[in-house]
């Protein structure tokens, strides 16, 4: 007895994919002179797909995408994508300052910057989209975004980094001055 088939399989059917930045570096690699041959053989895929990605070229490179986003997603409103490149600014702002940065002010702060841009906008015939700033939305940005620890909670988020580096001064004077090895040097929290 074979494998089984999928539904979507049977069909024919194939499962669409998000432009990613990773087709924007095939494109920019075949016109530098790379072979499509070469192309799939690097990323792992088939010289059709090499071949469908360049044929649509001018849409991929139209596609606009924030620092620092590894996956772009087709099919979403302007609008959307650009409350998620002012937020990902926002973001670095905040981390630089060092200020708390939890996910209800995370979505709070992206509310805001849907509604600004939805009011700046011209008066159209239908009525604005509602953006709710869900958990799943949130989930899906860190993903699109490819930020980890944007959220920090408790201790973390109230550190004293002057004093954390003062600290690791001191105790690599001490892990000098008693003869310890690294093995004997461990955390526990």
């Amino acid at each position: 007895m074979g494998p089984k088939k999928t539904a979507a399989a049977e069909a024919g059917e194939r499962k669409k994919e998000k432009v990613t930045l990773e087709m924007k570096e095939i494109i920019r690699k075949h016109d530098g002179g790379m072979r499509v041959m070469d192309l799939a053989r690097e990323y792992g895929r088939n010289p059709s797909t090499i071949g469908t990605i360049l044929k649509m070229r001018e849409k991929i490179l139209a596609t606009d995408a924030a620092k620092g986003v590894t996956r772009i997603v087709k099919n979403r409103p302007a609008v959307l994508e650009e409350v998620e490149k002012l937020l990902l600014i926002w973001l670095e702002e905040k981390q630089r300052a060092g200020d708390t940065v939890t996910e209800a002010v995370i979505c709070e702060k992206a509310k805001a910057l849907h509604a600004d841009l939805v009011r700046e906008q011209p008066g159209t015939s239908c009525q604005p989209e509602v953006f709710k700033a869900s958990r799943g939305w949130f989930d899906r940005f860190k993903t699109r975004s490819g930020i980890h620890s944007v959220v920090r909670h408790g201790e973390a988020a109230s550190s004293d980094v002057p004093a954390a580096e003062e600290f690791a001064a001191e105790f690599l004077e001490v892990v000098k001055m008693e003869g310890y090895v690294p093995q004997q040097v461990f955390n526990c929290d």
